[in-house]
């Protein structure tokens, strides 16, 4: 596996400190933390960023790390459209269900982005 260049790791814990922006903006804000995450234009630009980078981290330790911040974008939509879903099927009768999934999904953002940042300023890879 080759070594990445120093700019691209640094450009990797630009993309973590955007995705950590829009959690804090949700946290402090009358957003919440997913909406926060998934409208905001920091995470918005994040997942940009990722996908503009993502052939120069092919081949190093850093390529898990843009695989582990694009699908938590990705995945964290797919688990809120699901809530959605399940609202409108039940017919507002799961809010307080689909209201407990979304503060889950808040939790496991910060999950994502804390264990992530924490593992690239180690210099590690993600174990995906």
């Amino acid at each position: 596996m080759e070594r990445p260049s120093d700019s691209l790791v640094t450009w990797t814990k630009v993309v973590y400190a955007l995705h950590a922006f829009s959690l804090f903006t949700g946290i402090i804000g009358t957003a919440t933390i997913v909406g926060a995450f998934l409208t905001g234009w920091p995470s918005i630009i994040a997942v940009i960023l990722n996908y503009l980078k993502r052939s120069e981290a092919r081949g190093t330790w850093l390529d898990s790390h843009f695989r582990w911040q694009i699908r938590t974008f990705w995945f964290g939509l797919l688990w809120i459209s699901l809530c959605v879903v399940f609202i409108i099927a039940t017919f507002g009768v799961g809010l307080l269900i689909a209201w407990l999934s979304i503060a889950l999904v808040g939790l496991w953002f910060v999950y994502r982005i804390v264990r992530g940042w924490v593992i690239l300023s180690d210099g590690r890879p993600m174990d995906l």
